[in-house]
């Protein structure tokens, strides 16, 4: 008969300090790093607004930031505030969340921007059974820290 191996203790792949973070009483997120290149984005999530960049060549816009363009190798790139409407692209339930910080269910859904690109994020508002692939979303933002705030989408 085969043996199997029991599951490990959840780590984060960060650092051991960043697992012992996470599995603290009081937990705290993965908190992204901003650089040169996304900060303007993480600013325009501090005012509340969505903000991608915009190819002043092909006129396309794109998301994660860059230092060029996606579509057209462009570099001619400049910052806009956008809808922040779109819709389900794909979705799953989270039922085991990494750490305390992250309570379960949670759904991870891939979100089409109405101006185009798609990014990752989190549907927020509605329990997970009644997301749906094609749903509308509207983006919000939530706190992560005192110096993050993480767009997240509530279902229209």
């Amino acid at each position: 008969m085969r043996k199997v191996a029991s599951c490990p203790p959840m780590r984060h792949w960060y650092s051991a300090r960043r697992w012992v973070e996470m599995n603290a009483e009081i937990p705290s997120r993965v908190q992204p790093t901003p650089n040169a290149v996304s900060a303007p984005y993480w600013e325009a999530c501090a005012r509340g607004e969505l903000s991608l960049q915009h190819c002043n060549g092909c006129q396309q816009f794109q998301f994660y930031p860059r230092t060029i363009c996606s579509h057209c190798g462009g570099t001619d790139l400049a910052w806009q505030v956008v809808s922040g409407s779109g819709r389900v692209k794909s979705f799953t339930v989270v039922r085991r969340g990494i750490s305390k910080a992250y309570a379960a269910p949670y759904v991870v859904a891939l979100i089409e921007l109405k101006e185009g690109p798609s990014m990752m994020s989190t549907i927020v508002g509605s329990e997970p059974e009644v997301v749906a692939i094609g749903a509308s979303v509207q983006v919000g933002f939530e706190a992560w820290s005192e110096d993050i705030q993480m767009p997240v989408f509530s279902l229209t």
